[in-house]
């Protein structure tokens, strides 16, 4: 008991002058009246916090993004492990350079894949893709295909940098060659109008971001399947349709393994 019962000038300090009275009614310890403490902050609400935070997708999961990519690109998901966006200036090119790449891979394998095709089937007698640069053409002979497609690029990518360092230059009167009323000049990389945009899908650049990503995702997985392609003609010497026929004829024996191995 004596470690319980506390001295009464003790008991006098701790619960007041009416402690006596506390002590005989219902209050003997003196806890009422006595305001609680605040409770103490909980561990959890950081974690809770950074739990929000890392919701947004990334590439690796678990990854805080760099503070550059703050995910208001189309189809940002944080990957920039060298750093390269971190100048502003430099992330708005970059962004542009991948659109550009995007859109020439797109339509790379679909011309690769098409032509192909054709001529696998038999329907077309057509130049396997990597020797299709070699073929003579009746109606102009090969220099004369490269000056003209130098010109053409050149102008066309010229226009297309002018837009870029001032956008919506490119689709004032008198800009390109008579074009600009057919170029609507949404946002740099996004001329619009009826010969870019036929079917009407983006009236609204801004607020298009799904047609973005979708757009963006579809670039990027065509790059991959560019150099794959690249790497299959550089080992097997045939197209990619070959390369399927040959796979599917034995799936099991003849992979990229065997490939690689030399032992198919």
């Amino acid at each position: 008991m004596a470690g319980v019962l506390l001295p009464y000038r003790a008991t006098c300090a701790t619960a007041g002058p009416s402690s006596g009275r506390r002590f005989l009614g219902n209050d003997p310890f003196g806890m009422k009246g006595l305001r609680a403490s605040p409770p103490a902050p909980s561990p959890f609400t950081f974690s809770r916090a950074v739990v929000v935070h890392s919701q947004r997708p990334t590439w690796l999961p678990g990854l805080d993004p760099p503070p550059h990519l703050d995910g208001t690109l189309a189809g940002d998901f944080g990957f920039d492990p060298l750093g390269l966006g971190e100048d502003p200036e430099s992330l708005r090119w970059y962004v542009q350079a991948e659109l550009v790449h995007c859109r020439f891979a797109m339509a790379g394998v679909a011309g690769i894949l098409v032509t192909d095709l054709l001529r696998v089937s038999g329907m077309r007698n057509l130049p396997v893709w990597y020797e299709a640069g070699a073929v003579k053409y009746g109606f102009a002979n090969t220099e004369t295909l490269f000056i003209i497609q130098i010109i053409l690029m050149g102008f066309v990518e010229t226009k297309r940098y002018m837009d870029f360092v001032s956008p919506g230059s490119q689709s004032q009167d008198g800009t390109f060659l008579g074009l600009e009323a057919s170029l609507e000049g949404l946002a740099p990389g996004y001329p619009g109008g009826p010969l870019f945009n036929p079917l009407g899908l983006a009236k609204d650049i801004d607020s298009a971001r799904d047609w973005k990503l979708k757009e963006i995702k579809n670039g990027r997985l065509a790059m991959i399947a560019m150099l794959g392609i690249f790497v299959q003609a550089a080992v097997t010497h045939v197209g990619p349709v070959d390369n399927l026929i040959v796979h599917l004829s034995d799936p099991w024996h003849r992979t990229v393994i065997q490939t690689i191995t030399g032992s198919v």
